[in-house]
């Protein structure tokens, strides 16, 4: 099938980084630039034009990834901007799912900060060709070379510097492009529309070539033809060095890094070619594969308007009661009023409307095409991760990485009117937030609801107060614990009853044993299927997953466990009911024998402070129980490192502040669900 040659101009590109490190203002500069904005919004004004929502403009942090649609230099790019913060990292992922590159921005002065190192490892587990701008470079204590260094050190990085600073701090007065060799200056008076590129004098030529034959002798490593060149002297031309730059930062081989400030407005269209120079075009990217959901083998198709359609859901937005499905186009098109199939709930909808975004305003759309990110609207069942395709063309996508909740809270409506309405708004939110979690207490008739952390169910309460005029109660938030097993049982299980009007029969026979951290659960059936239908062999898998939902001690889902599925035994009555039902009795026996005990989610967590508060700072962690792994010096202030239970951590930032007069931060974020302190 031909190449369409609209898909070469397009970029879907994600921007990523740690909280505050300038993802969102570098947003607003781009869209002014490219002539998306007029006036520049910032941050600390709360007048960003991607942070659109209320509790975003308060906070001053970026909340929900806001999606648009630019150009540059005749080249079309979806930009979103994803969050920093580790509660909402959920929104990095879904994010990451469907874009084809990727923006990482670093603080001049914090350097790889925990967050980015998050966001970055999860944007290298999709393959996803990157490259770096190194913000904040006005700021005091900006050192460039040290953010290499982390680079390097922390991510693994195969930096190649293309835009080095002109000073820093006080004395940041613009950037070096390093592939032309010149200077170029930002006019302030225009806000940095405008810029000239001038010639170096001698010292900043020596300082420019020192990243410049770095850049050269990592290309020369990768690619023959630059090596001869090199090695022998001869200049290489600058197309040459652009296209194996381009080249090998499709294959994730080295990752260009530039220069600026946002804030500044210096240095950022410089980041605009480069996103058109050598981030993925969706032709540049493999194609993606999923599978037949009729024959479960393999299947894609090409990346192509032509082609079958494929496409995946990575967001749904509740906006103003109205349900909002945010795709990514991989092949074929839609057209409004056009039916379509949802693969993964077998279910068909029709598609009334498409929009391309801009943060919070809609452009509608007469059909979308292969490789653009659009909003539908119209469909009422559609989740985040679910496949859309046609029903004659099924294929199966990949879905989008699920995660526990680590925190829950007890809600308690004003009134039985507000019950109501509370139920009802929760359930909107539930399909914009896969990372929330709503059950009902049962001792306390309570609506329980959970989340990622004390920030993100923050900003959930306050939206349903704020957004849908709903009035409840809340109580101190508690943690969600996992259970395990520390010792192999075996039980039995047998179910017989009359259901209705019917005998229900089943025996199931199991072995559990405990797992590895972080391995999950494993279910494995050793019975003979030969020997059963396949609809009882499915209820017994089925009572196994129900059983494992809620432990023997506390009710909390079973973590880190293998079930082996020894025996059936099959009598007058057995139904795949009365299977189930065995199922789930057998595992539970097992579990009582097998030594349970709870596993609490534990954070990691780094404390950055003066050098004068290390000792209040190592006070308080030994107060809450946590155990420090590391301490060292950065930038003038020491760092602690350390793995504390989360039950223990709720108030912390506050009493840091406290005892540090307020010069100390932190960032924690979960670590895993595991026993702190094992004795």
């Amino acid at each position: 099938m031909k190449k369409e040659k609209y898909l070469e101009q397009i970029r879907n590109i994600g921007i990523i980084a740690h909280i505050d490190a300038g993802k969102t203002t570098l947003s607003e500069r781009i869209l002014f630039y490219t002539q998306k904005i007029h006036r520049m919004g910032e941050v600390h004004e709360g007048t960003a034009t991607m942070d659109y929502l209320p509790q975003e403009q308060e906070r001053g942090i970026t909340i929900v990834s806001a999606c648009t649609t630019l150009e540059w230099k005749k080249k079309i790019i979806n930009l979103i901007d994803t969050p920093g913060h580790v509660d909402f990292t959920i929104e990095v992922e879904r994010a990451l799912r469907v874009l084809d590159g990727v923006v990482a921005v670093f603080c001049g002065v914090g350097g790889v900060e925990p967050q980015s190192e998050t966001v970055w490892h999860q944007s290298e587990t999709y393959n996803i060709p990157k490259i770096a701008f190194i913000n904040k470079m006005d700021r005091l204590g900006a050192n460039f070379d040290f953010v290499l260094e982390s680079m390097r050190d922390k991510l693994n990085a195969n930096y190649v510097v293309i835009q080095a600073p002109w000073g820093s701090g006080e004395e940041f007065k613009g950037v070096f492009d390093v592939l032309q060799q010149k200077k170029v200056v930002f006019n302030v008076q225009d806000q940095g529309r405008s810029f000239e590129y001038l010639e170096l004098n001698s010292e900043e030529k020596e300082y420019v070539d020192r990243y410049r034959n770095d850049l050269l002798e990592k290309l020369a490593d990768l690619d023959d033809s630059i090596m001869i060149k090199y090695v022998e002297g001869e200049d290489i031309e600058l197309a040459e060095i652009k296209n194996a730059l381009r080249k090998f930062t499709l294959k994730g081989k080295v990752v260009p890094v530039l220069a600026g400030s946002a804030l500044k407005n210096i240095g950022i269209q410089p980041v605009l070619d480069a996103i058109v120079d050598f981030l993925p075009s969706p032709l540049d990217v493999p194609q993606l594969e999923g599978i037949d959901p009729k024959t479960k083998e393999k299947k894609s198709f090409p990346i192509s308007a032509k082609a079958p359609l494929s496409a995946l859901v990575f967001k749904v937005s509740m906006e103003t009661g109205r349900k909002l499905v945010l795709t990514r186009l991989y092949s074929g098109e839609l057209k409004p009023g056009q039916n379509i199939y949802n693969v993964t709930q077998k279910k068909q909808e029709r598609v009334a409307r498409i929009f391309r975004l801009h943060a919070n305003h809609k452009e509608k759309l007469e059909r979308a095409k292969a490789g653009e990110i659009v909003a539908l609207a119209g469909l009422k069942l559609a989740r985040t991760g679910d496949t859309l395709a046609l029903a004659e063309e099924p294929i199966l996508l990949e879905k989008i990485g699920e995660y526990k909740p680590v925190i829950s809270i007890a809600l308690e409506p004003k009134n039985s009117e507000h019950e109501e309405k509370l139920e009802e708004v929760l359930q909107k939110l539930l399909q914009e937030d896969p990372t929330l979690k709503v059950e009902r207490d049962e001792n306390t008739d309570q609506i329980i609801l959970s989340g990622m952390g004390e920030l993100h169910l923050d900003v959930v309460m306050d939206r349903i107060r704020r957004e849908y005029g709903v009035e409840f109660r809340s109580g101190r938030p508690q943690v969600v614990y996992l259970e395990t097993i520390t010792k192999k049982a075996e039980a039995v299980g047998e179910f017989a009853k009359e259901l209705g009007e019917e005998f229900h029969y089943g025996w199931v026979k199991v072995i559990i044993e405990p797992r590895e951290r972080k391995s999950g659960v494993k279910i494995v059936c050793e019975i003979d299927q030969n020997e059963y239908s396949s609809d009882i062999i499915e209820s017994v898998l089925q009572g196994v997953e129900d059983a494992l939902q809620s432990g023997s001690i506390k009710g909390y889902p079973v973590q880190d466990i293998l079930v082996r599925v020894k025996e059936l035994q099959l009598q007058s009555g057995g139904s795949p009911v009365g299977f189930r039902m065995a199922a789930v009795k057998a595992v539970k026996n097992a579990l009582e024998k097998a030594s349970p005990i709870l596993l609490e989610p534990i954070v990691w967590v780094e404390i950055y402070t003066p050098e004068e508060f290390v000792g209040e700072c190592v006070s308080l962690i030994g107060s809450k129980g946590g155990r420090i792994e590391n301490m060292y010096e950065r930038g003038g202030q020491r760092i602690i490192q350390c793995l504390a239970a989360l039950e223990r951590m709720f108030g912390f930032s506050t009493d840091l502040r406290s005892v540090t007069q307020g010069r100390a931060s932190v960032m924690m974020k979960f670590h895993s669900f595991d026993i702190l302190n094992k004795s």
